[in-house]
């Protein structure tokens, strides 16, 4: 358990690494949700009653957006270096490799969040209970995450990725994007975990069944 644990580690660690001195995926998303938000104040002009039913959308909508320029990178320098097949051929575990390239992918896709989400209460003059928000962020980024990770492994060696990766991606995260959207225009509104448990269940279910299912077809996409 400690050397699955300790892969999964170096992968997240190498990854992070990655990305602070090349920063190709981290800026991008941050750019475009940025301009997203920004683009979408002007759109809306929501009035301060409006604002908490269109700005749950706008953030999770942005977010996805945001996450799929990110996601086609995940495996894009893996493979243009080459270092995925001394990766897959060295004694790691492939579920490891997968779950470390899931949680990298997380801790992007949170930071994003971090940065994007101060601007929207600037702009929208949100209000709501931290606590909340941050466990339904946790549970719908990581099924994007993990969902995200994987297309985005079978979409890395096809002549056309950055079409098949939003084609292949969106229809499967509808059920947990709609459950962070309902999510958070409740909490938006004051309400608390007693009132998304029924959401919140919906994205449990979705990660718990892909936490099972995503490593499983990982695998059969690098023996092949």
């Amino acid at each position: 358990m400690k050397t699955y644990v300790y892969q999964i580690a170096v992968i997240v660690w190498k990854d992070t690494l990655l990305e602070v001195r090349t920063r190709e995926v981290v800026i991008s998303m941050i750019v475009f949700a940025l301009l997203s938000v920004v683009t979408f104040n002007f759109a809306f002009d929501a009035t301060p009653s409006m604002a908490n039913m269109v700005a749950s959308g706008i953030l999770w909508v942005t977010l996805v957006f945001g996450a799929i320029l990110g996601l086609t990178r995940v495996f894009a320098l893996e493979v243009s270096s080459g270092g995925i097949d001394g990766t897959l051929l060295s004694p790691i575990s492939r579920d490891a490799f997968f779950f470390g390239k899931v949680i990298s992918t997380l801790i992007f896709m949170v930071f994003v969040e971090a940065i994007l989400l101060p601007v929207m209460v600037v702009f929208f003059d949100l209000y709501f209970q931290l606590i909340p928000l941050i466990l339904v962020s946790i549970l719908a980024l990581f099924g994007l995450a993990l969902v995200g990770s994987l297309f985005s492994a079978m979409a890395i060696n096809t002549k056309a990725r950055e079409v098949m990766l939003p084609v292949l991606y969106l229809p499967v995260i509808i059920p947990v994007l709609l459950s962070a959207v309902e999510c958070t225009e409740i909490i938006l509104a004051g309400g608390g975990l007693a009132d998304i448990t029924k959401w919140l269940s919906m994205m449990l279910v979705f990660d718990a069944t892909y936490m099972v299912a995503a490593p499983f077809c990982f695998s059969a996409i690098a023996s092949e």
